[in-house]
């Protein structure tokens, strides 16, 4: 899959606010780009691979240090997506239009779009195949190629999708779908699943889920809804200090959790979801459902499986303080597609681009890297159509917080950051 979009479901937030300024101040600068074909040259100084918000962070970034006209970007998709909107979309409170835009609008002026997909890397010749055997190769490479969904791992899918009382906010193809499955409830269960992979946005997935439960006490109809998270984690968040006040929140708002269970199957012409026992292999167990939100199980991009520059899953292989390849030294890589163990975020993606660009700074004269990264990510955790706990940690999944209240409360001020200035500050200062 390309990195069609943001590298992930969640907001920009630490670092958006060394973002906006210099963002601003940049804007002016940058125009359309509009040259998009096949490669016009068969060598770039900087090569980068997946045109996501990693992919287009770092090309704008590569273009001061190096000249656009040095530096590339590989990307197939036409419509560059911003993500973390997609929550709003599939809950009714935004459209999903105001998350697209065309690929050469974002693409930093002068920087070259080569509009193909990757299909294989050599890393110990210094280039990269193209669809039609095209050959490109570079002296430094960028790996940010995001990470791909899985919904035919789920027996039934993606074909159960035609069917009604069904969505997943993990696709611009079935987004709106949630919003419809949403609206259409009548009575009965409201399950929404977390998927035995890593994922971007972990939070996500049950967002979505207290959109539902206000949703239905705005229209009178919560009564009648018997609200269900089936994960396949054993904790409801990995960051203790958030997770006690999303358990309050369920415990609250009547919901129930049920632990490892990783859904198998959606028979969705009878509206049944299968569910494993993830303590019990093998033994499933069957949900009617008149509403079922998926999140799809996911995994790096093919292009990536037992390739050199990936480690046994097929995640590309940095360090994870100076996101430097472990192998290839003009090798580097950010955001989803990488095996940095921290949340697959967009924060992590706006925190990783400044590591990286003093990284690769500092490779260009022969120096070692200093910058390090800490695992900084970021989760607007949306509680209801105006509330948000802005939860933000770093590697050893301890808090790391921007402001100087107590961030795992819900919070106003914080639903407008996610749903507002965040989409503002992506497409005009971190992109730019």
């Amino acid at each position: 899959m390309s990195a069609i979009g943001v590298a992930s479901c969640c907001s920009c937030l630490r670092p958006g606010v060394w973002l906006l300024k210099p963002g601003m101040q940049k804007m002016s600068s940058f125009g359309l780009h509009t040259a998009a074909r096949c490669a016009a040259k068969d060598y770039y100084e900087v090569l980068v691979l997946g045109g996501g918000a990693g992919g287009i962070t770092m090309s704008a970034r590569m273009k001061r240090k190096v000249g656009a006209g040095n530096v590339a970007v590989v990307e197939p998709s036409k419509t560059h997506y911003y993500q973390p909107l997609w929550t709003l979309v599939g809950g009714g409170a935004k459209q999903l239009a105001t998350s697209a835009r065309p690929t050469g609008s974002v693409m930093p002026k002068g920087v070259e779009w080569i509009k193909s997909q990757v299909t294989a890397l050599d890393p110990d010749k210094n280039c990269v195949w193209l669809e039609n055997d095209i050959k490109i190769s570079y002296k430094y490479l960028i790996i940010a190629l995001g990470i791909s969904l899985h919904y035919e791992k789920i027996k039934g899918l993606p074909e159960g999708f035609h069917h009604p009382k069904i969505g997943s906010n993990y696709s611009v193809h079935t987004v709106e779908k949630t919003w419809k499955a949403l609206q259409d409830f009548k009575e009965g269960n409201a399950i929404f699943t977390f998927p035995n992979t890593p994922v971007k946005c972990a939070g996500a997935p049950q967002k979505i889920m207290y959109l539902s439960e206000a949703y239905w006490r705005k229209t009178g109809k919560r009564s009648k809804a018997n609200i269900m998270f089936n994960t396949s984690l054993g904790v409801i968040f990995g960051v203790k200090k958030y997770a006690d006040a999303l358990l309050e929140i369920i415990k609250e708002r009547n919901i129930s959790v049920n632990y490892k269970r990783n859904l198998v199957e959606v028979r969705a012409d009878k509206q049944e979801a299968v569910f494993e026992n993830l303590d019990k292999p093998g033994v499933t167990e069957v949900h009617q459902y008149e509403m079922l939100h998926v999140t799809p199980p996911m995994g790096p991009p093919d292009v990536l499986i037992n390739s050199p520059v990936s480690d046994e899953i097929g995640w590309v292989d940095v360090d994870k303080e100076t996101l430097q390849h472990k192998k290839y030294p003009n090798v580097f890589g950010i955001g989803d597609c990488t095996n940095l163990p921290t949340s697959k975020t967009a924060a992590a993606v706006a925190a990783q681009s400044g590591v990286l660009d003093k990284t690769i700074s500092l490779v260009m004269k022969n120096q070692l890297p200093t910058k390090k990264y800490d695992g900084y990510t970021s989760c607007p955790l949306v509680t209801g159509y105006n509330k948000v706990i802005l939860a933000e940690f770093d590697y050893d999944a301890q808090p790391l917080e921007t402001f100087p209240i107590d961030q795992s409360k819900e919070r106003v001020t914080m639903y407008h950051m996610k749903a507002d200035m965040m989409p503002f500050l992506y497409w005009n200062a971190l992109l730019k």
